[in-house]
Parts: C-alpha cells; structure tokens; sequence
C-alpha cells in the first residue's frame, strides 16, 4: 500500500515563502507520476503542479512563483511556494499515480494515491 506524507504547511505572511514535502513509501517512486493539488473552503480541488520523470508542470495561476521538484533518493517530492498571496490558502494535497502516462497530469481523478494534506494559510 502506498503511503504519502506531506509536510511543511503552516502560516505565513503574504509574500512569504514555503517549502512543501511529500514522502512517499515505495523505492519505486523514481517512475511515478506525482502532483500537488490545493482546495480552498468552499471551493473544488485544483490541479497546482505536477512533475513526471524530470518533466514539471504547473497551473497558469502559480506559474512564476511555485516550483516542483523531486528527490528520488529520498522518495520525496516538494513544492516550493514563493510570493504567497491570500488566495493561496488551501488544503494542499500531494498525489501519486504509478503509471506515468496514465491519464491527464492536471486531473485530481487521474491520481490513485492522496496524502492526508497540510494546511497552508496566508495572512498579515
């Protein structure tokens, strides 16, 4: 069973940064397919970035300020937040799909594993 663990949410102030990890249980995680989605209150779960082999992906609306990355050796991939804005606060997700090419990056329903995710509030 995979596992995913995220960590390094919390608060901070606008224009502030964060470093988001996702730790995964498996040493086959090299060849996955890994994502980040965020969900906001009241609002539907959105793609945010995605990384495939040494591949990135990211949404229109984080582009510039998020980046993500992986570290195979460590079975882990983070997301680097940068310039934080009020509108970034979510419930942010890492997901998993084993088969790389399976699906659409960018669709929540095309990821088979989800970790429990980490709050991440903005605000002064």
């Amino acid at each position: 069973q995979v596992q995913l663990v995220e960590s390094g949410g919390g608060l901070v102030q606008p224009g502030g940064s964060l470093r988001l990890s996702c730790a995964a249980s498996e040493r086959t995680f090299s060849t996955w397919r890994m994502g980040w989605f965020r969900q906001a209150p009241g609002k539907e779960r959105e793609f945010v970035a995605a990384i495939r082999w040494s591949n990135t992906y990211l949404a229109d609306s984080v582009k510039g300020r998020f980046t993500i990355s992986r570290d195979n050796a460590k079975n882990t991939v983070y997301l680097q937040i940068n310039s934080l804005k009020a509108e970034d606060t979510a419930v942010y997700y890492c997901a998993a799909e084993l088969t790389p090419y399976s699906g659409e990056y960018y669709r929540a329903e095309d990821y088979r594993y989800w970790g429990q995710g980490t709050q991440v509030t903005v605000s002064s």
